[in-house]
């Protein structure tokens, strides 16, 4: 049976959506493939188009990419009470906005690569508050030089020149609070790691 021109439609845009996520994530085909049951050859064809995407497969992909199914096929969001939270790139990142309101204390989610390891220090104004979500953190900023897990938390004073990114094995998810003029979290420090962080 023929498909509607709608879900021929639906199903040619999967494709670049997930060479879209892959690059933004900064991972290779064997590192998705490492990640799934999915082959090279299959992830190849499929951001390309030769091949059809399956229920099977994409299950698999949005469990690894840790998005929804809704978002590699595209489906609309008329009638869903969801917040839909828009990825964009920024310097070669992943970040996703998760407060609405402009000004004031904002919220991400940001996904680093683990190409992006190489520390080019800036200060600006503000005050941030890091979470690590998943991977490794490296944190340099003046004198110091730490790595931080998953559930290690950092805040500082961004008018001292700082970095943030991958320690280069592999991607690292953050969660961050920034203040643009100095707003500060409850519990503050120069900078604070809890106990296990690498310095």
């Amino acid at each position: 049976m023929p498909l509607s021109p709608s879900i021929e439609a639906t199903l040619d845009g999967v494709g670049p959506r997930l060479r879209a996520l892959r690059s933004h994530r900064g991972w290779t085909l064997t590192q998705v493939a490492d990640q799934t049951s999915i082959s090279k050859s299959t992830l190849s064809r499929l951001e390309s188009g030769q091949r059809r995407p399956t229920l099977e497969l994409l299950l698999q992909l949005a469990e690894a990419y840790r998005v929804p199914l809704d978002d590699l096929v595209g489906a609309p969001e008329v009638g869903d009470p969801r917040i839909r939270l828009k990825p964009h790139a920024r310097n070669g990142r992943t970040v996703v906005p998760l407060s609405r309101q402009p000004g004031g204390v904002q919220a991400w989610k940001v996904v680093i690569p683990s190409s992006k390891s190489t520390p080019e220090l800036r200060s600006h104004e503000g005050y941030e508050w890091m979470y690590v979500l998943s991977g490794r953190l490296r944190l340099v900023m003046g004198e110091h030089d730490v790595v931080l897990g998953v559930g290690e938390v950092a805040e500082f004073d961004t008018r001292l020149p700082h970095w943030f990114g991958s320690t280069g094995d592999k991607p690292v998810e953050v969660l961050s609070v920034f203040g643009p003029q100095g707003e500060r979290m409850h519990q503050r420090a120069a900078m604070k790691a809890t106990p296990g962080g690498a310095g």
